[in-house]
């Protein structure tokens, strides 16, 4: 094309510093590419210029057009045989060492000395220092970057911590995430139970009513902290751990807060079978979804991590009974995580249902590399 190809703007460069970034591969979104959409579509250019105004994009040209663009930069920036994109959004962007290491299905020996005892869980320590802590999460928000991601709702194992994440912990992230220039939904994880294994082998959950209150407590007070950093890359959002280690009133209380303060929460549900399915069935008299809708927390603010063993899932009932119905009516989000379930080998049934069904689906990696 003699003339070249544009995708936006670049009038408003002219009023601020300009820095053109010229790429083999550039995806660019274009509102024009799917007619019709209140969303934009992406098109794929061949040797383009980008051109950044300040924090903003201002246009995107190849060709004649493009080397008009990166003539009038302040600043060329050739990235050479790269492709240039949108940065990735990761709704479960792992923040410490890949703890699949940690908490995977192992043989009832090896899992037993892996996850905690029920001695321990009266007594709990944290394992690594704030210092260690800190350098672990400033790297895994790193590999985040480096792998393409600029927003992350990031998680992180609770197994070497006293309990759950700390304020004071997610503070520090926040600090970390803003320095790199990195679009972060926080929050401190919180929960009244955690998962032991006991001396004869056999698996169920401690309860802390106090470490429970403690921690969401923590949660509380660090939505008041985000709002006073007024930093536009942290928002603040509730996290409380897996669904059956959470009370009832926690999660009503959960529920509560997230509506009047307008802010979402993303809770891990629907991703196992005897460990959460069974639990709930057995002691709570409910399914996770069940658990969800009477809590209150089943809307739109809602981000599900998982959802994977619905009723639509062959280990559950193999058939539609409405669950994906419920989630879409809801309006909530269902964070799909492939490379994760493919490492477990525990499924969705079927993308394409959830799809079909009108439920809204977004990624995490949940794991590293974050691929």
């Amino acid at each position: 094309m003699s003339g070249g190809s544009v995708v936006g703007d670049d009038a408003e460069a002219a009023a601020t510093r300009t820095v053109a970034l010229r790429a083999s591969h550039v995806i660019a979104a274009d509102p024009a590419a799917v007619p019709g959409s209140q969303h934009p579509g992406f098109v794929e250019l061949r040797d383009a210029v980008v051109l950044v105004a300040g924090d903003r994009i201002a246009a995107v040209a190849t060709g004649e057009r493009g080397a008009t663009l990166a003539a009038r930069a302040d600043e060329v920036i050739e990235l050479g045989e790269s492709l240039l994109m949108p940065g990735l959004i990761d709704l479960e962007g792992l923040v410490d060492i890949d703890h699949l290491l940690l908490d995977s299905w192992w043989s009832p020996d090896h899992e037993a000395r892996l996850e905690w005892s029920e001695v321990y869980a009266r007594q709990p320590r944290e394992v690594l220092s704030a210092a260690e802590r800190s350098t672990l999460r400033r790297y895994g928000l790193v590999q985040l970057l480096l792998h393409g991601v600029t927003t992350a709702m990031p998680i992180a194992t609770e197994l070497h911590g006293a309990w759950a994440e700390t304020h004071d912990d997610l503070l520090d992230t926040a600090h970390t995430a803003s320095e790199l220039g990195l679009r972060v939904f926080l929050g401190p994880s919180y929960r009244s139970g955690v998962h032991i294994t006991r001396a004869d082998g056999s698996h169920g959950i401690h309860w802390d009513a106090a470490q429970g209150e403690a921690a969401f407590a923590g949660a509380a007070r660090f939505l008041d902290t985000v709002e006073e950093l007024a930093d536009p890359l942290v928002t603040g959002v509730l996290v409380p751990c897996r669904v059956e280690t959470v009370t009832d009133e926690l999660l009503r209380r959960t529920a509560e807060l997230s509506a009047s303060r307008d802010v979402l929460v993303r809770v891990h549900a629907t991703q196992g079978l005897e460990s959460e399915r069974g639990i709930l069935s057995r002691e709570r008299g409910t399914t996770p979804l069940g658990l969800l809708e009477r809590t209150g927390l089943l809307n739109e603010r809602l981000i599900l991590a998982h959802g994977v063993y619905l009723d639509v899932h062959p280990e559950v009932h193999g058939e539609d009974r409405g669950d994906l119905a419920t989630l879409a009516a809801a309006g909530a989000s269902i964070v799909h995580c492939p490379v994760t379930n493919a490492r477990y080998a525990f499924w969705l049934d079927r993308l394409s249902q959830y799809l079909d069904a009108g439920v809204n689906i977004a990624l995490g990696s949940d794991s590293f590399p974050q691929t």
